[in-house]
């Protein structure tokens, strides 16, 4: 197993502003260590085959590419306005 001592599991607490008692930084190095000997197992593994990925699922960009496309045609649009002014659409105030 990894050894890692209760007094870097200290030193790591002080650092990340926790406070820790004496049993926790014991019980945090048993676990700690478990962790990083589980780590050191994952070295053995033969990955020379293996592509690098950033994520273990098949994501697919679900948007549609930002593409400028003609818009409303002005006077189709005008013709479901309710009021008009200049060309227009006239709105209620909202501000006084």
């Amino acid at each position: 197993m990894a050894e890692l001592t209760k007094e870097e599991v200290k030193h790591v607490a002080h650092l990340a502003r926790l406070a820790i008692t004496e049993e926790e930084a014991e019980k945090f190095a048993l676990q700690l260590g478990a962790i990083t000997e589980f780590a050191d197992q994952l070295k053995e593994l033969d990955t020379t085959n293996v592509e690098p990925t950033t994520h273990v699922l098949p994501l697919v960009n679900v948007l549609r590419d930002d593409v400028a496309t003609k818009g409303l045609d002005r006077e189709k649009m005008m013709l479901n306005v309710k009021e008009q002014e200049a060309g227009q659409v006239k709105v209620p105030s909202i501000m006084d």
